[in-house]
């Protein structure tokens, strides 16, 4: 076996392994903070284009705009974002949280999301080794970080990344990585149809939308990666962690009844769980036997 063939297909319990996928994992952090600024606005300003082209007026936005063009700059002064100062981490900390030109304070999130998707897919190449298994799991842990500011920032989660997850999914179960082709198809459909179905018997019994269409389409994603005998396990968990964090901020922040809270990052976090230790879960306190 090659050194090459030991690093790319190692198993589980590697610490230099890890080490080094938390390394990485910064990197990639620091471009989701990318994806999670720009890709909103990307699909605002298509929208905005569309709407003016079926109007018949200007079109509003002609520049480029996507994840690599324009270059970053601070929003308050314009200051270009040089190399050395987009060290994950690191440079926030030299620069005190501030631009180096302005002085205008950066959003702390930024280095939280590195730091959080480093060592989650530290702990994702420790659990799963760095073969296919544990490839895939860090792509579906870095797609549902993503999904989770997105929306917890605009309540929306977009279907350039909800609709590639659920493919990933299946694909990456054609040989049963994670569970079985069919028990992942079964759970792509049953994960839409599940809260679609709840959905509509919410806005029959009080004409309100209890949720919006990219949690259908983001828990199908999680029945594709994981099967449909591990959803009853991701919407009992998201639910409470939703519960509990809900009425943490009625209760602490003030936050209104009627203000919606969105649905979408606790499905992420209890879907990173059911991978990590969902059988566990099942076996334990449901009494399956996977």
């Amino acid at each position: 076996m090659t050194p090459l063939h030991s690093l790319l297909f190692a198993p589980p319990g590697s610490p230099l392994l890890a080490a080094i996928a938390g390394l990485f994992g910064l990197l990639v952090g620091s471009f989701l903070n990318v994806v999670i600024h720009r890709l909103p606005r990307m699909m605002q300003r298509e929208s905005d284009n569309f709407v003016a082209a079926e109007s018949g007026a200007p079109i509003p936005h002609t520049d480029r705009y996507n994840l690599t063009l324009p270059r970053s700059a601070c929003p308050g002064c314009g200051h270009q974002i040089t190399a050395i100062e987009n060290v994950p981490v690191v440079s926030y900390l030299v620069l005190g949280g501030k631009c180096s030109a302005c002085k205008a304070p950066i959003s702390v999130r930024y280095p939280v999301v590195e730091v959080v998707t480093g060592l989650l897919s530290a702990l994702l190449v420790w659990h799963f080794g760095t073969g296919l298994a544990g490839a895939g799991a860090l792509v579906f842990c870095w797609m549902l970080l993503a999904m989770t500011f997105i929306d917890a920032d605009t309540q929306m989660l977009p279907d350039d990344l909800t609709f590639p997850l659920l493919w990933c999914g299946l694909l990456i179960n054609l040989d049963g990585t994670f569970v079985p082709l069919k028990d992942a198809v079964i759970g792509a459909a049953a994960g839409y149809l599940s809260l679609w179905s709840v959905y509509w018997a919410f806005k029959l019994a009080t004409g309100k939308d209890g949720m919006g269409y990219g949690d259908f389409k983001l828990l199908a994603a999680l029945g594709a990666w994981l099967g449909w005998l591990m959803l009853p396990v991701i919407i009992l968990l998201s639910s409470l962690v939703g519960a509990a964090v809900g009425i943490g901020m009625i209760v602490f922040s003030g936050h209104g009844r009627d203000n919606p809270i969105p649905f979408g990052p606790y499905l992420a976090a209890a879907g990173l769980i059911s991978l990590l230790f969902g059988k566990s879960i099942v076996q334990t306190w449901l009494g399956l036997a996977l």
